[in-house]
């Protein structure tokens, strides 16, 4: 990119950082109070009754999944709010008609709901401090996974919010589809406590190969193929950016 780019870059970009951190009673202290009653009542009250899991308390084990949950949850939220009340009020015409390129524009959006979702990750691995002893396996791995993953759901949170014509149906994709995911992809159990037909369903959720592989990063436990995990959200990723730069490129929900 040259200089101009990255301006442009860098100002979208920390347009969306300073967003999220102004309004930080909605963006960050939620995450922390939701953490801290998932310790309680799952590492806790139910942890007890469970016990170990794979050799870790189930406080440890959950853990990976709640961070990623968090991150997962924030990044997706953090684009599609934004986008989509830049076109709610206009404002992304302003954007349109710069001298920035549609890869510039969906650069910025992404790496301000990466640094988001890394940021909650942060809180929510502080806050697990209180409730257990966290163990780190391979950092590297939690680390491009948890980037990966936040990018991924930045990129179909743009790709949302392109689509969306009302606040409503930016909602509709993480109540409807988001949420079940997550809590179906392992963050409070592992695969092979279910019976076998459900293990097989549960092998066509993505979510639980972004957990399972963050949770290996984490802990050096996984259910899944770590490398295949990687490859593939690696993939999918690239080609989920390429989708959303097409659609950006052609005004696809945001010119007429």
């Amino acid at each position: 990119m040259n200089a101009q780019n990255w301006i442009a870059y860098w100002t979208i970009t920390e347009r969306e950082i300073r967003r999220f951190l102004r309004i930080w009673g909605q963006s960050l202290v939620p995450s922390a109070i939701t953490t801290s009653l998932y310790f309680i009542v799952f590492g806790g009250l139910i942890g007890n009754r469970i016990g170990s899991l794979h050799g870790f308390s189930y406080a440890q084990y959950i853990t990976p999944g709640l961070v990623m949950l968090a991150v997962i949850t924030n990044s997706y939220t953090n684009v599609s709010t934004s986008f989509y009340l830049s076109k709610f009020i206009r404002n992304i015409e302003e954007v349109l008609v710069s001298p920035a390129t549609s890869t510039v524009i969906l650069l910025g959006y992404i790496t301000g709901g990466v640094i988001r979702g890394l940021l909650i990750g942060a809180v929510v691995i502080l806050i697990s401090l209180f409730f257990t002893h966290i163990v780190i396996a391979h950092f590297f791995i939690m680390l491009l996974v948890i980037v990966l993953s936040s990018a991924l759901f930045s990129i179909f949170g743009f790709i949302n919010a392109l689509y969306a014509d009302n606040f409503d149906q930016i909602s509709i994709i993480p109540t409807f589809v988001l949420t079940p995911l997550t809590y179906l992809g392992g963050i409070f159990y592992s695969i092979e406590m279910l019976p076998s037909h459900w293990q097989i369903v549960s092998h066509f959720n993505p979510v639980l190969y972004m957990v399972n592989t963050f949770r290996y990063g984490m802990l050096g436990q996984s259910d899944v193929n770590v490398v295949g995990s990687i490859i593939v959200l690696s993939l999918v990723a690239v080609l989920s950016f390429c989708l959303a730069w097409i659609l950006l490129e052609k005004g696809v929900g945001i010119r007429t």
